[in-house]
């Protein structure tokens, strides 16, 4: 497996220490490197970037700033002189957090946990009636069964998995999360929220009732949910 990878730093030297790093890993692919988080965005619209390495301090808009304005962001792993940001970047998902001088050993452990994440992601996403999910929240990956999920919420640039046991916040669009779920076992009834056929228990006028909260179907999703509905009914 290849790993697409954009370096973000406003150092030239660490960005070329990276890059240097980067070169002698066969599987690591080095997109570009980039001074600003905004160049950056540029390479991340066309949907190619795996990973970045990313710079906290940076003039204009830090790395931390960078990550929370992505709606749907590839891995990250902070590189910084400063220690002080370890928290913000667990609670943001960041896959690792590099000091600096950043030893090869060092990167290239950040590089394996990579190559073994994106590697255990894909063959999760093309295993055929997969029956559970890992979604990275705060500090870990924490496995969800799909059997569990009641309805996922969509809030901005981020969703709430609502299942039987708890609720799980992660830093991905709802679009992004719908794309790797079974379609048949969920309809979408509004911009925001997607609901597992085996929580609904009733459908009245405008709503879908679940067993401790109703929710909104939009006005774009009636057609949809009618067509979906009509195949349930049983006629006589």
């Amino acid at each position: 497996m290849q790993i697409n990878c954009l370096i973000v730093d406003d150092e030239p030297i660490a960005r070329n220490g990276i890059l240097e790093h980067m070169n002698q890993i066969d599987f690591m692919h080095p997109l570009a490197t980039c001074k600003s988080a905004m160049e950056a965005d540029k390479w991340l619209q066309g949907g190619t970037v795996d990973l970045i390495y990313l710079d906290i301090q940076m003039p204009k808009l830090n790395g931390i700033e960078f990550v929370r304005e992505m709606k749907n962001p590839p891995l990250v792993i902070f590189t910084t002189a400063f220690p002080d940001y370890a928290l913000e970047g667990f609670e943001l998902s960041v896959l690792d957090y590099l000091l600096k001088p950043i030893s090869f050993s060092r990167f290239y452990k950040s590089a394996m946990k990579a190559l073994n994440y994106l590697n255990y992601v894909k063959t999760e996403n093309t295993s055929p009636g997969k029956k559970f999910f890992f979604l990275r929240t705060n500090q870990k990956l924490e496995k969800i069964e799909i059997a569990d999920i009641l309805y996922i919420e969509g809030m901005a640039n981020y969703v709430i998995v609502h299942t039987k046991q708890k609720k799980f916040i992660s830093y991905i669009t709802l679009k992004g999360l719908i794309e790797k779920l079974p379609k048949h076992l969920f309809i979408r009834t509004h911009k925001s929220f997607y609901v597992a056929i085996q929580a609904i228990y009733a459908i009245e006028d405008n709503e879908v009732l679940l067993a401790d909260r109703n929710l909104p179907i939009g006005r774009i999703f009636k057609s949809e949910v009618k067509k979906r509905v009509d195949s349930w009914i049983i006629k006589r």
